[in-house]
């Protein structure tokens, strides 16, 4: 199935009740971008991610990318035009410098975006994700030489970017990675390894790939203290920025992978390849948090993505079929399955978690942008402080709630869920990496637990779920079993709060949805009266977020003895 609707008005939602985005357009940083045209820019997003990319999502699945017997990648037929329409609209460029082509809009807008993009084909989603990641590193750490050289083709799309951490004997432990890179007399380095797991590092969409690379230097300290940035472009660049001769970096094999088969994810190999250092030696690692930060969070709105396409895919499937019968069901007919009551349940499941994933989401980005370019240098430190904490869990939550969503979707298919012609079995094998790339889940809650929960001396922890108050009794409930487990956890370090990281991650998202959906409750009751010509979408808000509130929201508390049983329970 290859149809997409955008969700324009879920996500205008978010934007405006949710996200705060006009009084993110009020931020002097933002006075001349033209935040009053999100609308139409969103809309003109939404057709391309429609008509454009998402007629090619299940073809490429199953065709995949393909390693010819030159070290080349040749994608999917139809992801070539797909995206050079998509940099021709300058999609990429969105919340990208306007010193070096970008528009310069908020990451909220432009996550709302890469939400639509994503929806329509994962997989060649993660080719412009990857480059925003590479922009971010080079434009937060480069030398301005380095930016005038290397951000204007990223920007514009016509070079894409990558990172190369992972080594075959170094996954999460970045720290053992080998990869050495050489000084030269010119001040070039020439870099030698191998780095496995590379998403989009060889393909044929681009004129150049830019990558962004992890090595030690020589006499380096051990661990990540010894870890450089590189950048290794597939062609050399001249300084006046034209192309030479092809370097020393190839990829050697394609993984074959459970889902987003039409992503390469390559082995590539250094062979002495031309490199520059970014920023300082020795601050690699640093360097390329400012690269995995944002990463994180747009994995998290990949499990949103998918979610949302794996729902229309399943709402639409159980308006069509028929099967039983219900009170009213004509004599020799049967009834479409939407209307037996727990079909109805698992759809409405599926909305409700959506919709709390996309307002965590929005809150998060949002967060980041008041932290880079709010006026008030309080208010920076704040939002500063509530992305921190916000980021580790949605990325995990969000992720985790993308499998279970499209895991729904199949069982709404019931048999034909489980053949691959439906597509519906493509979402949530394209859903499983998200949980793990870019830190895995795990990481991400111990990153909670052990960092993000003490910004502070507590207190940021303490305001966020202070905001909570008052607005539902499940909610109240909800973030006091959070605010307990938080000390528990506090007065337990070491390995007791290790054992309970990933339920009070759990603990967290569902708690900050119920925030999220008991705010959808107040809106939808209060402006649903004066929009009588939107009654039907104010009527469907208040039934997710009631479903959210009653039936999701008490699972918050009820992991509290998970969270706070400690490592005895696991030994």
């Amino acid at each position: 199935m290859s149809d997409y609707t955008p969700p324009l008005e879920d996500i205008f939602f978010a934007l405006h009740h949710i996200a705060g985005l006009g009084d993110l357009a009020q931020i002097p940083h933002w006075s001349d971008t033209g935040l009053d045209q999100t609308e139409d820019l969103l809309t003109e997003a939404g057709r391309l991610a429609s008509e454009v990319i998402a007629p090619t999502n299940q073809a490429g699945d199953r065709t995949g990318s393909v390693l010819d017997g030159n070290g080349n990648v040749v994608v999917p037929e139809g992801f070539r035009p797909a995206y050079q329409q998509f940099i021709a609209g300058g999609w990429i460029a969105v919340s990208a410098p306007p010193e070096y082509g970008g528009a310069g809009f908020p990451l909220t807008v432009d996550i709302a975006i890469q939400e639509m993009v994503a929806s329509a084909n994962m997989a060649l989603s993660l080719c412009p994700m990857l480059s925003q990641s590479a922009i971010g590193a080079i434009g937060a750490h480069g030398r301005p030489e380095q930016q005038r050289r290397w951000l204007p083709p990223l920007i514009s799309g016509t070079w894409t970017g990558t990172m190369l951490l992972t080594e075959p004997q170094a996954g999460s432990d970045v720290g053992a990675l080998t990869a050495r890179a050489e000084p030269q007399a010119d001040g070039s380095y020439h870099l030698w390894g191998q780095k496995i797991f590379i998403t989009w590092g060889e393909h044929d969409m681009a004129e150049n790939i830019v990558h962004c690379v992890l090595a030690r230097t020589p006499g380096a300290p051990d661990g990540t203290r010894g870890i450089s940035l590189f950048i290794v472009p597939k062609y050399r660049v001249t300084k006046d920025g034209a192309l030479g001769e092809r370097n020393a970096i190839r990829c050697i094999g394609l993984e074959r992978k459970v889902g987003i088969h039409a992503s390469p994810t390559c082995v590539m190999e250094l062979d002495g390849a031309v490199g520059e250092l970014v920023g300082e030696e020795h601050q690699g690692m640093h360097h390329m948090f400012t690269m995995m930060n944002k990463a994180r969070l747009l994995v998290g709105l990949e499990g949103l993505a998918i979610a949302e396409r794996a729902y229309q895919q399943a709402s639409a499937f159980a308006a069509e079929r028929r099967q039983g019968r219900r009170p009213g069901t004509g004599s020799g007919m049967q009834a479409p399955i939407n209307q037996h009551p727990d079909v109805r349940r698992m759809l409405l499941d599926m909305r409700a978690r959506i919709e709390a994933m996309r307002g965590l989401l929005h809150l998060n980005a949002a967060a980041a942008d008041r932290a880079a370019h709010h006026p008030d240098p309080v208010c920076r430190r704040q939002s500063q402080q509530r992305s921190e904490l916000l980021t580790p869990v949605a990325k995990a939550w969000c992720s985790d709630q993308g499998v279970e969503v499209a895991s729904l979707g199949i069982q709404v298919h019931g048999g034909m869920g489980f053949i691959e012609e439906t597509g519906a079995a493509q979402h949530w094998r394209d859903s499983r990496i998200a949980p793990i790339y870019e830190g895995t889940n795990g990481i991400q809650a111990i990153d909670l637990v052990g960092r993000k929960i003490s910004l502070g001396g507590g207190v940021v922890l303490a305001e966020l779920l202070a905001e909570m108050g008052g607005l539902d009794r499940n909610l109240d409930r909800a973030a006091d079993a959070v605010a307990e487990a938080a000390r528990w956890l506090g007065d337990h370090p070491g390995d007791d709060a290790l054992a309970g990281a990933t339920p009070f991650l759990q603990m967290m998202g569902i708690t900050i949805g119920g925030w999220i959906m008991a705010r959808t409750w107040e809106a939808a009751h209060r402006l649903g009266p004066t929009e009588p010509h939107r009654s039907g979408f104010w009527t469907a808000k208040q039934t997710s977020s009631r479903f959210y509130l009653d039936q999701i929201l008490p699972m918050a508390p009820a992991l509290l003895p998970a969270a706070t049983s400690g490592i005895a329970a696991l030994e």
